[in-house]
């Protein structure tokens, strides 16, 4: 979410709108972590859905929510499904109620961004919900906890396995995840779908080259403070010319040194360089 301090971007918005819109993408995430949902207002969030449902009609378009006021203004704006933020009580009730909205994503999402590690029990009561249609997982860097949750996901055949993983998203892919929804891809997004089709084509070489491009790409992106990640992805649009350097701002993230963002568009340009 392109921010200028603590007013959106407008401008910048509708640019990136624009250019995603372009992007070989299935739909895009609104109100989720990365475009800091559960801090807008309601006006905010109706803003930033009818700017993207204007830019994509024919394109697939999840909507974070934590309530069911949320899921009913994301029906109302035109989503398509939404992303649950995770709650620890009544976790399968939860779903529940925002899947008579609409379909639902349930999310795996590591302590650090606010997740609730869900025993496997709770799990698999989630994934039995008639309108649960799978689960993304984002643990940040646990191979192990993606390889569990991927085992049970093979209990429910027909859910999708979503992978969040943008510290290793080709292993991931690997590991069974048949979709990405990735902060990640808010740039070099064409990159990470050809990582996508290279496993699904089977071709190989493509996949394991761009895997090892975009680690290198999630590893400066996703550094530590992780939060500042949001920031930093904002930076890696602005050096790929889609919105100004002006409309980076994420008011709710930690600061980060000039040399960070340096950093970020030497990652860019590498990446491109090495895909050219």
């Amino acid at each position: 979410m392109p921010f200028r301090k603590a007013a959106i971007a407008e401008d910048a918005q509708r640019a990136y709108a624009g250019w995603m819109a372009a992007q070989p993408v299935a739909g895009v995430a609104v109100w989720a972590h990365t475009g800091r949902g559960l801090h807008l207002s309601a006006e905010q969030r109706r803003v930033v859905l009818a700017t993207w449902r204007g830019a994509i009609p024919d394109k697939v378009i999840v909507a974070g929510a934590n309530s069911v006021e949320m899921a009913r203004e994301a029906r109302a704006g035109g989503a398509d499904a939404l992303l649950a933020f995770p709650r620890r009580a009544d976790a399968a009730a939860y779903h529940d109620a925002l899947s008579a909205e609409l379909p639902v994503i349930a999310f795996y999402l590591y302590d650090a961004a606010g997740g609730i590690p869900y025993d496997d029990a709770t799990l698999h009561a989630i994934l039995a919900l008639p309108n649960v249609i799978g689960i993304k997982v984002a643990t940040l860097d646990s191979v192990v906890t993606f390889q569990r949750l991927a085992a049970a996901l093979r209990e429910h055949p027909d859910r999708l396995l979503i992978t969040g993983e943008d510290r290793f998203l080709g292993y991931s892919i690997m590991m069974g995840a048949r979709a990405a929804l990735i902060g990640m891809g808010s740039a070099l997004t064409d990159l990470q779908a050809q990582v996508l089709l290279g496993w699904r084509n089977r071709e190989y070489e493509t996949f394991f080259r761009l895997t090892s491009l975009l680690d290198a790409f999630g590893s400066t992106t996703f550094a530590a403070p992780v939060e500042g990640y949001i920031r930093r992805m904002l930076w890696a649009l602005a050096a790929e010319g889609v919105i100004p350097d002006d409309a980076c701002d994420d008011p709710w993230g930690p600061p980060l040194p000039d040399a960070e963002r340096e950093a970020v568009r030497r990652a860019v340009r590498d990446a491109r360089a090495a895909r050219a």
